[in-house]
């Protein structure tokens, strides 16, 4: 068997002009889906469209079994489902895209945080999983390459976003049962396979496992990702970026952000990161710690704040970007961007606070795997 990261590019000429630009500045990714979506105050006709408008996917059935009246199949709601709005309403994430991209992003995530079978089974759509990423990074990439024709100059990327699911492999969701698992670690391979085979044929140029709140889903997603460039015989860059969930430093696995990166180093990313759940101003000592260890690029995409009494953030785009500035200054950063409670004015804030300020320099150390 071939070792994945001997197998060549998909694309080499997108990564080498990924590489190019990482070499010259901070690379800037767009902000929250989320945030964008929660503008348009849609409701559940507006999730479900036409194809969905009785609650189930009118264009699949299970073998022997033909839709109809009265045919029995339970309906379900949809309100929620943000991923499947790449579906039903494409324009709505079309749009948003664009404005992440006027904003000055070089890199935008594919609408897919919740597009794999484990998430997609709250919404009875797992068949949908290979359908929503690739839709959703040909949306993606669609809106890069209108942005690069508009100006040749600037090369933009689509990074295909893996999300860590609605489960964990490492911890029991039973405190009468510590030894149960909800998911196993081949289950979770199995979810992020057929993720990223619809992210690759839509067209992504990176892929993203982010938000990481459990190392072995993180492992569990890269065990996949390099089956699947196994089976295509190409691979992509591979970003990593974990989340730290409270004032303690860790991860909901109990990994500090070094500890995370040494468990994830034998994957060799294109970079390592930190992004959701706090701010950047909380996050500041542990992004310090991951450009001190890694010898791969250095992520953050914070949020614009803790969230406030009624789930929403109060962080002005000046605040953040401030602050942000302050990574980059002393050296950091290679990529920066937003999550919760960003908007394309967080992220137009951040690539001014951040312009002409150099790249944190990576590191060559001599155990390196």
């Amino acid at each position: 068997m071939t070792d994945p990261k001997t197998l060549p590019w998909n694309n080499p000429a997108r990564v080498a002009a990924l590489e190019a630009a990482l070499a010259e500045r901070i690379l800037l990714i767009d902000g929250a889906m989320g945030t964008m979506i929660q503008r348009h105050e849609l409701q559940e006709a507006d999730y479900r469209g036409e194809r969905f408008a009785h609650g189930y996917d009118a264009l699949f059935t299970v073998e022997g079994h033909a839709h109809g009246a009265g045919c029995g199949c339970e309906a379900h709601d949809q309100k929620g489902n943000n991923d499947l709005l790449t579906l039903t309403r494409p324009e709505i994430i079309r749009d948003i895209h664009a404005a992440y991209l006027d904003a000055g992003a070089d890199l935008i995530e594919t609408n897919t945080f919740n597009s794999t079978s484990v998430s997609l089974a709250d919404y009875r759509l797992q068949h949908l999983v290979r359908e929503l990423n690739r839709e959703s990074a040909k949306l993606a990439r669609a809106a890069c390459d209108a942005a690069e024709a508009a100006d040749p100059s600037k090369p933009r990327f689509v990074i295909g976003v893996l999300g860590p699911t609605s489960r964990t492999a490492s911890l029991s969701p039973d405190v009468n049962r510590p030894g149960f698992r909800a998911i196993s670690f081949d289950e979770l391979a199995e979810a992020y396979r057929d993720a990223t085979r619809g992210l690759i044929e839509g067209g992504a140029d990176v892929l993203m496992v982010e938000t990481i709140f459990d190392t072995l889903n993180a492992k569990s997603a890269v065990f996949a990702i390099e089956d699947v460039f196994q089976e295509f015989g190409v691979r992509l860059p591979l970003m990593i970026s974990g989340t730290i969930t409270d004032a303690s430093g860790r991860t909901l696995s109990g990994q500090t952000a070094e500890a995370f990166w040494y468990s994830l180093r034998h994957s060799r990313p294109l970079s390592i990161g930190l992004n959701c759940a706090l701010g950047a101003k909380d996050l500041r000592a542990h992004v310090d710690v991951l450009a001190q260890v890694a010898d791969a690029y250095v992520s953050t995409h914070p949020n614009a704040g803790l969230p406030n009494a009624f789930g929403g953030y109060d962080e002005t785009p000046e605040d953040m970007a401030g602050t942000l500035r302050e990574f980059a200054a002393s050296g950091l950063l290679n990529f920066v961007g937003g999550c919760c409670g960003t908007t394309p004015e967080h992220i137009r804030a951040i690539g001014d606070a951040i312009a002409g300020l150099p790249p944190r320099a990576v590191p060559a150390l001599s155990d390196a795997a």
